[in-house]
């Protein structure tokens, strides 16, 4: 990831990704927000997974949900879905009990407070550890470019081309879940928002810590269906846009003018909207959530035609578009999203990730088998 990482921070993001097709050229099918998305460096692989495992704490089930096992149909039927999403198979879970909110500011402190914990984002890359993933010979980058970073938003003021993400993501140094926007910003007054920029490694520890787990992909879409069938979204069929806000996303023209008509720009504060039949909320919008899943796009494929009992995903990753990035899996879409972009909030849609990166729009909630 030498390369990358020298793009990142010394050429101003040059890097073009080109599977982020415009929406106007391309269906949802090929569009991903989290596409060739610049990488710091991949240390984690397919190879282990230890995100459902537990430990032997007490869980606390304050905040949390109960979810009633039983059977569902997964992934897309209509004509909306990507790839990923197809084909539409059967089901089967035992009970658990989910956060009915995303992981706070708030509660996350109180994890970093307990535990002294520091996130992927507030560590300075280590180059012994580096250059082991590296051809031998590469030299050294400068001592500026090693520097504890993450991806932040930012807004452009002009129309760009939606298969460039240079244009809103950057490499910013400083940025963590502390200041989400880079070192000018801060979480004071925001305790009540979903923390952000934390990568899955971040995720996965909060959730051991707290004696729960992340949840699979098909516990998250289990919920966030909230027993409605064939429906697109948490709340049922009607658009997002239409009638009263129903979700935190996007609207306007994505990434240029956000109209705001939901009330917020940028992330929103927990339970700002209406909760699903289960009593969860922001399973749509707000900002995106790793769940346990390793991603490959033919999944599904490998699921048709039988009943998948409590399914954990695929044993590693590969996504075809970035075959070298191991990726998980993240669900619900964020404020980013809009119809003409990623769509990300129907109850079906997914995005893949590299785990050790974090966001500005991405978070995460945690499950508990008892």
């Amino acid at each position: 990831m030498y390369f990358i990482l020298l793009l990142s921070f010394a050429a101003c993001q040059q890097e073009k990704p080109q599977s982020m097709v415009a929406a106007e050229h391309t269906s949802l099918e090929d569009a991903s927000c989290h596409s060739n998305m610049p990488q710091r460096f991949a240390t984690l692989t397919g190879a282990a997974d230890d995100s459902l495992l537990t430990t032997n704490k007490a869980v606390s089930h304050e905040n949390m949900v109960w979810i009633e096992g039983g059977s569902f149909g997964m992934g897309a039927t209509d004509a909306e879905g990507r790839r990923d999403e197809y084909p539409a198979h059967k089901v089967k879970l035992d009970g658990f009990w989910m956060d009915a909110t995303e992981v706070t500011n708030a509660q996350f402190a109180a994890f970093v407070t307990a535990t002294g914990y520091t996130t992927v984002a507030e560590r300075k890359p280590d180059w012994e550890e580096l250059k082991k993933q590296l051809p031998p010979g590469m030299p050294k980058p400068a001592d500026e470019l090693l520097v504890a970073a993450s991806l932040t938003f930012s807004q452009p003021n002009h129309p760009v081309p939606l298969n460039d993400a240079s244009q809103w993501w950057s490499w910013t140094p400083g940025a963590s879940w502390r200041h989400p926007q880079g070192p000018q910003s801060d979480i004071k007054g925001k305790e009540n928002f979903p923390v952000t920029q934390v990568a899955w490694e971040d995720a996965a520890a909060y959730a051991s810590w707290a004696g729960k787990r992340l949840p699979t992909e098909a516990e998250w879409e289990y919920a966030a269906r909230a027993g409605l069938k064939d429906k697109r979204y948490p709340w049922g069929d009607e658009d997002v846009e239409a009638g009263k806000p129903k979700a935190n996303t996007w609207q306007g023209s994505f990434p240029v003018l956000d109209e705001r008509w939901d009330g917020f720009s940028g992330a929103s504060p927990v339970k700002s909207f209406n909760p699903n039949a289960y009593g969860l909320y922001d399973m749509a919008g707000n900002v995106w959530e790793w769940v346990a899943d390793w991603y490959t796009e033919d999944y599904y494929q490998t699921l048709a035609g039988k009943v998948s009992e409590n399914p954990r995903g695929p044993a590693e990753s590969f996504d075809p578009q970035e075959p070298t990035v191991p990726k998980k899996v993240t669900r619900g879409g964020s404020f980013m999203c809009n119809a003409s972009y990623c769509k990300g909030y129907r109850v079906t849609s997914k995005m893949k990730s590299s785990p050790d990166t974090g966001l500005e729009n991405t978070g995460f909630r945690c499950v508990a088998s008892n």
